[in-house]
């Protein structure tokens, strides 16, 4: 193995250790995109409810890690940090402040797996409270001709 130059070594000093695929690890909160078990984007991170893809993908990979976005209010976040508690699951909050990725959440493991489709694509299943805003609607539906 061959020594750094003086050159590399004081470029190492100013701007940290070489990185691999800096561009993919931006993208995806820190980690590649062959770790990751499962990612939704910041609009779906932001919904009222939590998809129940992630949910699942925790209880059945508790060795996995997960990544949210620091650029997202912490209220939308803290449902997917309460989940990972529950599941004995690490997380970290990260934030690029020069780069603002559309990826929300990700839940990576430490070595790659390759999944093909990481993104989810189906909407959260309804739940009791927007059952109770739908029933409230068709009411008032009903009242006003």
């Amino acid at each position: 193995m061959p020594k750094p130059d003086v050159e590399e070594y004081l470029q190492q000093g100013i701007h940290g250790p070489k990185e691999t695929n800096p561009d993919e690890r931006r993208k995806y909160l820190g980690t590649l995109r062959e770790r990751i078990e499962v990612a939704l984007t910041q609009g779906q991170v932001m919904e009222e409810e939590i998809y129940s893809d992630v949910e699942q993908e925790m209880k059945e990979h508790p060795q996995t890690h997960l990544y949210l976005n620091g650029h997202i209010d912490y209220s939308y976040l803290s449902k997917y940090i309460k989940k990972a508690n529950q599941n004995n699951i690490e997380f970290t909050i990260v934030t690029n402040n020069e780069h603002n990725t559309d990826i929300g959440l990700i839940l990576a493991h430490s070595d790659a797996v390759n999944k093909e489709n990481i993104l989810v694509t189906r909407k959260p299943a309804f739940t009791e409270v927007q059952e109770e805003k739908k029933g409230v609607f068709s009411f008032f539906k009903k009242l006003i001709p």
